[in-house]
């Protein structure tokens, strides 16, 4: 028999979660040292942004049973919005200002 665990507040984001959110941003986040070989694919510049608002919408002050629209919420819409303009075709890679080009 399995020993007690307690039992997860539906009110709250399962464990763990915040953290594995945050492991994957950190795998697709595109780094300074990739940004050149990486900046135009649409669909990875995409899934970059869609993990950073999932990480904004797994925050622990972000309770998922609250009915007002929080600074994360407003902020995950945003970057939710912007990754889906790289993947319509909407958005594209504007060039680095630094190298004209």
């Amino acid at each position: 028999m399995q020993a007690h665990q307690a039992k997860q507040n539906p009110k709250e984001w399962p464990l763990e979660s915040q953290q594995l959110a945050q492991a994957l941003h950190q795998k697709l986040a595109i780094g300074n040292q990739d940004w050149h070989a990486l900046k135009g694919q649409p669909q990875r510049r995409a899934a970059e942004q869609l993990v950073a608002a999932l990480v904004l919408l797994l925050d622990a002050e972000n309770s998922p049973a609250a009915a007002t629209v929080s600074p994360q919420r407003l902020e995950a819409t945003a970057l939710v919005e912007h990754a889906l303009g790289w993947l319509t075709g909407e958005r594209k890679d504007p060039g680095c200002p630094s190298h004209g080009h």
